[in-house]
């Protein structure tokens, strides 16, 4: 009796569905319809039809991105190759996308990454076998990372028409990718392959702090507001969260324990590396409007003072690094310095941290004089080219 009675209700909703012109003549979209039409005719306790339709309505959107996530699983992984897209988007329907600009850009952090940290874990570098069986997972995280990176600059950078007619400066207005979870991505194709745990969590979590840190102090910077030492600190701590992460994989990769001793070592070494590109890239850093901890400096203590104050912490640090050097084994000790000093060689970077030589830049004072200046001087070099070739 209860299944004829189901079928006399479908029956009777198909008829209401053809008789008010809802039928569509597809048997399964019909059928669908109709059952949709029942459940929502069901009593349910105070909810009216007006309040389910809401119900529906609202959380429909985030249904579907769960069903079409759920969907696009396949046996080899979580990602569905048949979308092709550039960098400037990260997810589509919550599913983790990179592009090959971001690719690209990640490509000189790996061979860093991998000629620095392997040594830690034992492995050589120069042995294909182990570098390319974990290439893929740390590649694809670095690539996601790098691409929000970008993003997170875009919105930073000063517009070409920079300077608008109140004399107040623009910037890109922030992607909405840093308004919800920029990192649930990613973080969906590290659970599907178990490589994900609550310190990768935390890491990522300090990116998320890093960017909303470099936009708040960058942005402070353009408008005169008050910049502390202690958000300035952070963020060079916060700001290789991504070595920290690909780190962090690698153990999970070869299935072994955090040792403590080594974290510790490298987050010191990693502020001090943090300082000598801020102090090789701080020109470009002024012209981008990119966090750099020379130009906070310069706002916080003055153009005078910055120099001697940034030593001071550069001094600090480099005695803590000194006595965390002493605790590790002897050969990886060594090994750690001999890289360190290929590095410097390598990037021309004569302010590298380790080796006893820092260069800290002549200070800009006026950073948008500074910027107008750069941008006539280039306006003039393209005009002569342009002369030239005619």
């Amino acid at each position: 009796m209860d299944a004829l009675r189901k079928l006399e209700d479908a029956q009777r909703s198909l008829l209401w569905m053809q008789q008010e012109g809802l039928a569509s003549n597809h048997r399964d979209s019909d059928r669908f319809l109709s059952d949709f039409l029942l459940f929502l005719a069901k009593p349910c306790t105070s909810l009216t039809m007006e309040d389910k339709c809401l119900l529906i309505s609202q959380h429909l959107p985030k249904i579907k991105s769960k069903v079409d996530y759920d969907a696009s699983h396949s046996n080899d992984g979580c990602i569905r190759n048949e979308i092709s897209i550039g960098s400037i988007r990260t997810n589509i329907d919550g599913v983790a996308m990179i592009g090959l600009d971001a690719m690209q850009r990640a490509n000189s952090t790996l061979e860093d990454f991998c000629r620095s940290y392997f040594m830690f874990h034992e492995m050589d570098v120069n042995n294909s076998q182990s570098f390319f069986k974990f290439l893929p997972v740390l590649s694809f995280t670095e690539s996601y990372i790098y691409q929000l990176d970008n993003l997170n600059e875009n919105s930073l950078t000063l517009s070409t028409e920079r300077i608008s007619h109140d004399g107040t400066s623009k910037l890109i207005p922030l992607s909405d990718i840093f308004k919800i979870d920029p990192f649930r991505p990613l973080i969906r194709v590290l659970e599907c392959r178990e490589l994900l745990n609550q310190r990768i969590r935390v890491e990522l979590r300090c990116g998320e702090e890093y960017w909303a840190l470099e936009r708040k102090l960058c942005i402070a910077l353009g408008s005169n507001s008050q910049i502390l030492i202690e958000d300035v600190l952070r963020a060079v701590h916060l700001k290789s969260f991504d070595y920290r992460v690909l780190n962090l994989l690698v153990y999970q990769l070869m299935r072994e324990e955090v040792n403590e001793v080594h974290m510790e070592f490298l987050s010191v070494s990693e502020f001090l590396v943090e300082i000598s590109d801020d102090l090789f890239d701080y020109e470009d850093d002024v012209l981008n409007n990119s966090f750099n901890i020379l130009r906070m400096f310069v706002r916080i203590y003055g153009a005078s003072m910055a120099p001697i104050m940034l030593a001071k912490s550069i001094t600090e640090a480099e005695g803590k690094y000194a006595q965390l050097l002493k605790a590790l084994d002897p050969d990886l000790s060594l090994k750690y310095q001999k890289r360190c000093e290929e590095a410097t060689r390598e990037g021309g970077n004569m302010g590298a941290h380790s080796l006893g030589l820092w260069t800290i830049p002549p200070v800009i004072v006026d950073e948008d004089c500074y910027r107008s200046e750069h941008l006539s001087s280039k306006h003039e070099n393209l005009m002569r080219n342009h002369q030239s070739k005619q």
